[in-house]
């Protein structure tokens, strides 16, 4: 017997070294799990009928485990390596077969698809026309590299402070080429349907305390030639109370104006849109603009993009302009260590794991998302090194049994 128990010492101390090797030389692979031996005696009868004389006849090889504690998190020069901090998985997609993986080296292919380097698609929500995220089943990722069409203003802000110590300008009829005939003057830029830009200037000119005309130009014009409300060319009388604050109730125009502007570029024209003065004041203090705003812009080519912590991976424009391109999804087991493993860091959904839990990052269970890092092998060398060396002993102290037998 002495002989028989030896050798599944030996069978064991060299599976144990099988899975001490294997986590060595997965050490530097990035996403590995390291695993452990878990061993168990052999006994010749039922528990029922021994006796407490009984004596084991060795030891066997019970299961190997695998260890999903967090690996280092290690910075890279790509936007698309991604590292989980926390529990979940990458889900990636072959052909309708889905897996899971913590390795997050991904590319981009030739169609704009986010691959890992077996080609597997990463997958995560998608978004409408409009960039919002559509929480809908996880597909593979895609970018849309097509450009951004333009976006004609339809709304300008513009908050200004004039000052009350001002006196009417010496020349009294307004000529925008002519700076003796208004106090003060600012501009901004507003975009036609087809994306191209146009200089919106505005003059202020004090015909009385508390009491202003506003008028406008468009792209340097000599006259005024935009019209606020009264008609092109016309002044907007702005009157402000007391506290230095918009009389909106003595004014006889109401905030937001609505403004027209006329386009000679092949766009559509007028140009119109809401022109708001709101938040406007009238103090003792130099004229100054205080907010400045508007929601149009030229048409845009993507540049780059960066992804949050949620997963969100917003794109970059040339024309300044910010979009959602998707939303990266996360799965998450109630057991891990029951996935099967498939080899090229990838595992499978198993009865034992459990269905994959699936959200975004930074949800639930779910971990938090990492762009521009990778998270390395959580194994151990110096302690698999120690390991091994304990195997090595046991290898040789179940040789000795045999021997002395």
């Amino acid at each position: 017997m002495g002989f028989q128990t030896g050798l599944s010492g030996l069978s064991i101390a060299s599976r144990n070294l099988d899975v001490i090797g294997n986590n060595v030389a997965n050490s530097s692979v990035v996403g590995f799990k390291g695993a452990s031996a878990q061993f168990a005696d052999v006994f010749a009868g039922s528990f029922a009928s021994a006796s407490t004389g009984q004596i084991g006849i060795g030891a066997k090889l019970q299961s190997v485990a695998q260890v999903f504690n967090q690996g280092t998190i290690t910075p890279t020069a790509n936007a698309l390596d991604f590292a989980i901090s926390g529990r979940g998985f990458f889900r990636l997609e072959n052909d309708g077969e889905v897996v899971y993986s913590r390795n997050g080296q991904f590319r981009l292919d030739e169609d704009g698809f986010i691959v890992n380097s077996e080609g597997l698609n990463l997958t995560g929500y998608g978004v409408d026309a409009d960039g919002n995220i559509v929480n809908a089943a996880p597909a593979p990722l895609q970018f849309d590299n097509s450009d951004i069409p333009p976006r004609a203003t339809t709304g300008f802000e513009m908050g200004v402070n004039l000052d009350s110590r001002e006196t009417p300008p010496p020349v009294t009829t307004f000529d925008p080429t002519n700076v003796q005939t208004y106090n003060y003057t600012t501009s901004g830029t507003v975009y036609d349907s087809l994306g191209n830009r146009h200089i919106l200037t505005v003059y202020f000119v004090n015909t009385a305390p508390g009491a202003w005309n506003m008028y406008g130009t468009l792209n340097g014009s000599a006259t005024p030639d935009v019209d606020f409300g009264p008609g092109a060319g016309q002044p907007v009388e702005l009157l402000f109370d007391t506290n230095g604050r918009l009389d909106t109730g003595a004014m006889s125009v109401t905030l937001p104006l609505d403004a027209s502007l006329p386009v000679a570029t092949g766009a559509t024209t007028p140009l119109e849109f809401q022109f708001d003065l709101t938040g406007s004041t009238q103090f003792g203090s130099t004229e100054s603009v205080t907010r400045l705003s508007q929601d149009g812009f030229t048409a845009g080519r993507l540049t780059g993009f960066n992804v949050s912590p949620e997963g969100i991976i917003v794109g970059r424009y040339t024309n300044g302009q910010s979009r959602n391109l998707g939303q990266v999804v996360l799965a998450d087991f109630v057991n891990p260590q029951g996935l099967g493993p498939l080899g090229n860091n990838l595992w499978q959904e198993t009865n034992s794991s459990g269905l994959a839990l699936v959200g975004t990052p930074s949800s639930g269970t779910i971990g938090t998302l990492q762009s521009g890092a990778v998270e390395d092998s959580n194994v151990e060398l110096t302690s698999e090194l120690v390991a091994m060396i304990v195997a090595q002993r046991i290898y040789q102290a179940n040789a000795q049994t045999i021997k002395t037998q």
